[in-house]
């Protein structure tokens, strides 16, 4: 195990807890989140025992401890799970090619959907394939297949998404809760990347946030279409581990319904578009 994610990992989600989430009294704090002592009662260990997890002199807490942990820093099921993975990693997998691609038939399943936004990312948020009205509503994307990186270098991103900062915050910890091997070279080269060239990204992973994209709504502002609210279901496809298909929809009747069906007309038809696979997965 990394001698450092352990430690950071832990200091990350203390300082995210709040005192009066557990029932103590909020007073005058010098540093946000709970104090190492309140953890260490919280979790039923020493207050030593703790800071030497913290500084990383101590790398192997017993997993009814991880448990206490979790539930002292208020972890949900994902962040747990992450919390685990660190101190005993699942056995290692055979080694990932360098890129991802989407198979055939997941790309003609998104060209059907010729009504409704769609897309397939990767384990890096790679954006593996995307059908006409997907392309057409992520237009600001520009070429860009890194959705994680146009997340934070793409100055259009923070106009396109209305609650940039939510959103932003959400691809972080997709990211992390898709790769939890230390030792993934592309991660961290993507992760030090990022770092160097965006103070945001750097502040949100170093929150540790670890959670999967699910299911919600997303806020958009886009330059034709206007601004339009609509819901999404994210999938992971079984037979790529590590691949999501999303689909987005707009509520029967709305606003953002007639602005998805503007921006349809508006779209090349499929025997008219080429390119919905990005240019680097063809």
């Amino acid at each position: 195990m990394d001698d450092n994610r352990l430690s950071e990992f832990l200091r990350a989600r203390r300082a995210l807890v709040r005192p009066e989430e557990h029932g103590m009294p909020p007073g005058a704090r010098r540093t946000p989140g709970l104090r190492r002592e309140e953890v260490a009662v919280l979790a039923g260990v020493s207050t030593d025992y703790y800071v030497r997890l913290e500084q990383g002199r101590e790398r192997n807490p017993s997993s009814q401890v991880l448990r206490a942990l979790a539930a002292a820093l208020l972890l949900k099921d994902e962040e747990a799970a992450y919390l685990r993975a660190m101190v005993d990693p699942p056995p290692r997998p055979r080694p990932r090619s360098a890129r991802e691609y989407a198979g055939p038939q997941l790309v003609s399943l998104l060209d059907a959907w010729a009504d409704t936004p769609a897309l397939v990312y990767g384990r890096y948020l790679d954006l593996l394939a995307v059908n006409p009205l997907g392309e057409a509503l992520f237009s600001w994307l520009g070429g860009e297949d890194s959705l994680i990186t146009a997340m934070f270098l793409n100055p259009a991103a923070r106009d396109f998404y209305r609650d940039w900062a939510v959103v932003a915050q959400g691809c972080v910890a997709a990211l992390r809760a898709a790769n939890p091997a230390p030792d993934d070279q592309r991660l961290r080269e993507l992760v030090g990347e990022l770092c160097v060239c965006s103070a945001d990204f750097a502040r949100m992973w170093a929150r540790h946030e670890v959670r999967a994209k699910t299911a919600s709504a997303k806020r958009f502002r886009h330059p034709l279409a206007g601004d339009l609210t609509l819901d999404f279901e994210t999938f992971s496809v079984n037979s790529a581990p590590g691949q999501h298909l999303v689909v987005y929809r707009a509520e029967p009747g709305s606003a953002a319904e007639r602005s998805l069906t503007l921006l349809g007309d508006l779209t090349p038809t499929d025997s008219q578009s080429e390119g919905h696979i990005p240019h680097e997965h063809l």
